[in-house]
């Protein structure tokens, strides 16, 4: 893809890897770490990190209209899943990702744009899917306030494309995260979240086609659902630990103003 006059994305970022005097990463060595010592190793440049990016907790309210809907269910009983402003599913991928929500037999939000081919989002739904969800599952076209969302104490349960931003709020959020990447960074996101940090379970994809089916987005928030699995067990061990370090007092302060420190003792 060029980016600029002849010159494509990624020689744009090449060139700046290697010509640069310092890499800075808005990330935490705590947990990035590795991958920054790789980029270090690769362009021999000095890495330093300006600390993680945590969200500021919402100034006003959950809107009425989905106050009232979450709050007709459990406590931790809601699965909501958000694709973000950009990603668009093909219609089958759409399909097979809300019969899978369908199958785990508990209350779900979807927002999500129409997928490919489609006017609106009632259109492309299987046949007779509202009639046989009605009052626990939504699957809405619009915008929605995810951050205030996720943390409403209905809401267990976070299928995520995993952009960064939307992994930063579910982070510092108490909800079982489930990985369903679609493009780019979005699958480095979903490794580092249930690989290396375990904190999250990835929807499998077919090895041929990279394609999902509703059994495999079912089987992942199930492994998550279950209270006694050793897999939900320790996803939710470790997504309390990060959260505490996360959310623990002036920690990025503490970050910035070692990097400030750190830029002056470079110039």
């Amino acid at each position: 893809m060029e980016y600029g006059s002849g010159i494509s994305f990624i020689d744009r970022h090449l060139r700046g890897l290697s010509e640069c005097d310092v890499i800075v990463f808005k990330i935490c060595k705590e947990i990035e770490g590795p991958y920054c010592d790789y980029i270090r190793n690769q362009f021999d440049r000095l890495v330093l990190y300006a600390g993680p990016v945590v969200p500021e907790p919402p100034k006003v309210a959950l809107e009425e209209r989905w106050e009232k809907l979450l709050s007709n269910f459990e406590a931790k009983s809601v699965i909501f899943y958000s694709f973000g402003s950009e990603c668009v599913l093909e219609k089958g991928q759409f399909q097979e990702l809300v019969l899978g929500l369908e199958l785990t037999g508990l209350p779900f939000l979807v927002a999500l744009k129409p997928p490919t081919g489609a006017e609106t989002i009632e259109s492309a739904l299987p046949e007779e899917f509202q009639e046989r969800v009605k009052g626990r599952g939504l699957v809405h076209g619009g915008w929605v306030p995810q951050q205030m969302i996720l943390r409403h104490p209905s809401v267990g349960y976070f299928v995520t494309h995993c952009g960064s931003g939307s992994l930063a709020e579910a982070m510092v959020n108490d909800c079982q995260l489930v990985l369903l990447p679609h493009t780019g960074d979005q699958i480095i996101n979903a490794r580092l979240m249930s690989g290396d940090l375990r904190i999250g379970v990835e929807v499998e994809k077919g090895e041929e086609d990279g394609l999902f089916t509703k059994e495999d987005v079912y089987k992942a928030v199930k492994s998550v659902m279950d209270q006694g699995s050793e897999l939900g067990k320790e996803t939710r061990a470790n997504h309390a630990k990060w959260r505490q370090f996360l959310l623990g007092p002036r920690l990025e302060t503490s970050y910035m103003n070692d990097f400030v420190m750190k830029l002056n003792a470079l110039l």
